[in-house]
């Protein structure tokens, strides 16, 4: 007699038979394969070149970016840097066109109207110079070479606080992992690591700059957070200016709005108890 006899009178006989474990093995089954397939990607595996064309000088162009939901993510910093198991993906989020040297982060890439595209072709399409870069993924020296091409460009265009702020943010969140991956070698260089390190406090405190005066100036949403996320986000880097006054009443912002969803209210809360601690620690 199986678990499920009998249910032939029910009406139900081709479910008597049934292994009432099978689908469960099953899925453990897939998901092991699952997990031992991203186990054996690398980031070449997952990245692919895509076509864009230049909004400055009409060019055409190939740029890498990653391929969608091939990265699992695995956590997320205290400022919202997200990180994931087999690519860093703010390492190919700008955009660069080699041609005329525009470049810009990708919510923002065709977002320029013909008077910025005419201070771009003046202030640096007429000098500038693209390094031949070979390697098959975009490494992180890089990566802030690009940055640091598209803050150029933010500045030059005259783009809002708010998108020079962002790419200061995420500027700090490419030094930080770059940081992050020589940490992890043997016989790291460890000048290099504390310039780093340097370099990340320099674009925090900028980021925290720019989104301050972005905040009084600029409707929401902005850079494509709303305004409880900004306000978290200011109040993150507010603790990292060591701005404690600020920062409190960001928090409590955050705390007290009906707009804020339970996950931000308790990253809003572990980011109070840190400020009381470096509060205490600082008396």
């Amino acid at each position: 007699m199986g678990l499920l006899s009998g249910l032939g009178g029910l009406g139900l006989g081709g479910l008597e038979n049934v292994d009432i474990f099978e689908d469960e093995e099953k899925e453990k089954e897939k998901e092991a394969a699952k997990a031992k397939a991203a186990a054996q990607l690398e980031e070449k595996d997952i990245i692919y070149d895509r076509s864009y064309t230049c909004p400055v000088c009409d060019g055409s162009f190939v740029s890498k970016t990653v391929k969608s939901g091939k990265a699992k993510l695995i956590g997320t910093d205290l400022d919202l840097r997200a990180r994931y198991d087999i690519v860093d993906p703010g390492k190919y989020d700008v955009i660069v066109c080699p041609q005329c040297g525009y470049a810009a982060i990708s919510r923002f890439f065709d977002k320029i109207t013909q008077a910025q595209a005419k201070l771009i072709r003046e202030k640096i399409s007429a000098s500038v110079q693209i390094p031949a870069y070979n390697d098959p993924i975009c490494t992180y020296k890089e990566a802030m070479d690009r940055y640091k091409l598209a803050l150029a460009n933010a500045v030059v265009k005259k783009a809002r606080s708010s998108e020079k702020a962002y790419i200061c943010l995420k500027s700090a969140w490419i030094a930080r992992g770059y940081r992050e991956s020589l940490q992890g070698e043997q016989n790291a260089d460890a000048k290099l690591i504390a310039a780093l390190e340097k370099q990340e406090e320099e674009y925090l405190q900028n980021a925290y700059k720019g989104f301050v005066e972005a905040r009084q100036n600029e409707s929401f949403p902005m850079c494509g957070m709303d305004e409880v996320t900004v306000d978290y986000l200011l109040a993150v880097l507010a603790v990292r200016v060591k701005k404690y006054d600020v920062a409190s009443r960001l928090i409590a912002s955050v705390l007290g709005s009906p707009a804020a969803n339970p996950r931000m209210k308790d990253r809003a809360r572990d980011l109070k108890e840190q400020v009381l601690a470096e509060l205490k620690k600082s008396k």
